[in-house]
């Protein structure tokens, strides 16, 4: 798909017209309107665009498959508007689109603040399961559940409206598009990359923050050249929502600063209210991007890159805990059987594209009840829950199987997968 053909993004901008743009992200589960409370304060000095996620709010449910497919749409639709630079500001996944476009695009973004955000979020294993709940259940035990995560007790108690305004975010937003977004959260990891984040860098986070706490944002700290850590006192993971005059102070003593000392920036910023002059931020240069040399002829993949294709795969499908304990029980005796499982099963036919992996995950529940061997039972319903198959539709499965494979295999096969499917979607307390 080419970037014209890319989904517009849904957004509302404020600000003056000849105002240099203020890019807003979201986080999961909510809107644009996470940043009401910034929007006056804001909006006085900077263009401010705001966006809201595939199927949030109200914005088409066209789901996005990776953060650099949500950062391309953010971009096409930016383009768009004839907005060629920015300064970038968001929150959690929001923040993760701002720091794969500081890597992919730097000549675009002016400077960058990254908000309850983290170069990884959680485990793969985490968000895959939060999509296997959401697949099963709806988003109703996310949604109940959110502003505990959101906000801290004493906010929370004293703010109900707020806390339902929370709630019926979660419950409005297109199922099939949260989970996408957990499958791109999952895959997300810059751990490796942030020492090539080269735009000035504000990382926030709130001082009681669970999600994304005070440890993830030192890690961005400590691997971005030169960011500033702010710890906001009395919020939790919306900062923003909690503590609005806080952060409002802080994003505007950062763009201001970064904007003047952009050399790119076309556009004078508005001068600031009277005060003390904000410390200066160091900006780091782009380096120049040399000619990209022509692509090599493409080769036959090695057993390497057979291996590594699947290592990826076997960690999506079964899922890091599952792949990491069959590695650490491997030994000199079963070690080569465990890198011939990676290459072939994996590397080879569960990455080829004739099928997809519901399909497969359907065909090896079956040869597994066939064959009797229901060790391999409980991993494969997990996987093929994390593949997007249904409770309901892999009971469907294991009754095919009582017809052509007999009641007693069948029945077996019940008692592994119910166990599984009673783990993997029972919502958290």
């Amino acid at each position: 798909m080419s970037e014209t053909q890319l989904p517009v993004m849904k957004y509302q901008v404020d600000g003056p017209e000849d105002a240099p743009w203020l890019v807003l992200g979201p986080s999961l589960g909510t809107t644009w309107h996470m940043w009401d409370r910034q929007i006056p304060e804001l909006s006085k000095h900077w263009r401010v665009f705001r966006y809201d996620l595939p199927g949030h709010g109200g914005a088409p449910a066209h789901a996005a498959a990776s953060v650099a497919d949500l950062a391309d749409r953010l971009l096409a639709t930016l383009d768009g508007l004839g907005v060629q630079r920015f300064g970038y500001a968001g929150c959690s996944i929001g923040g993760a689109i701002g720091a794969d476009l500081a890597l992919r695009h730097p000549q675009r973004v002016a400077s960058l603040a990254l908000v309850a955000s983290s170069p990884r979020f959680g485990t793969a294993d985490e968000f895959r399961q939060r999509g296997v709940i959401v697949r099963t259940n709806g988003l109703e035990p996310i949604a109940r559940t959110s502003p505990e995560r959101w906000f801290t007790p004493g906010f929370a108690a004293a703010q109900p409206a707020i806390v339902e305004w929370a709630v019926q975010m979660v419950r409005t937003t297109d199922p099939g598009c949260y989970i996408a977004a957990c499958e791109a959260l999952a895959a997300f990891d810059i751990r490796g990359a942030l020492g090539r984040i080269g735009v000035p860098t504000l990382v926030l986070v709130g001082a009681e923050d669970q999600v994304t706490g005070p440890a993830e944002a030192r890690t961005l700290v400590a691997g971005i050249p030169d960011a500033r850590l702010a710890l906001v006192p009395g919020a939790s993971h919306l900062a923003p929502v909690e503590q609005p005059a806080a952060v409002s102070d802080l994003l505007l003593m950062h763009f201001s600063t970064a904007w003047q000392q952009d050399t790119s920036a076309s556009i004078p910023v508005l001068p600031l209210v009277p005060g003390p002059a904000a410390p200066a931020v160091p900006f780091v240069p782009v380096a120049e991007i040399a000619p990209t040399a022509p692509p090599a002829e493409a080769s036959a993949p090695t057993p390497d890159d057979r291996r590594e294709q699947g290592m990826k795969v076997r960690r999506e499908v079964l899922g890091d805990a599952h792949v990491d304990a069959v590695n650490a029980a491997a030994d000199g005796f079963t070690e080569d059987f465990q890198e011939l499982v990676t290459r072939y099963a994996w590397g080879e036919v569960w990455s080829r594209d004739g099928l997809d992996r519901r399909t497969r995950s359907v065909i090896t529940l079956t040869a597994l009840v066939t064959s009797g061997h229901l060790e391999g039972l409980a991993a494969h319903t997990r996987a093929a829950l994390r593949n997007g198959l249904t409770p309901a539709e892999i009971k469907e499965v294991l009754l095919q199987t009582a017809v052509y494979c007999g009641v007693p295999a069948a029945g077996a096969a019940f008692a592994v997968a119910q166990k599984v499917i009673q783990e993997e979607t029972t919502p958290p307390a």
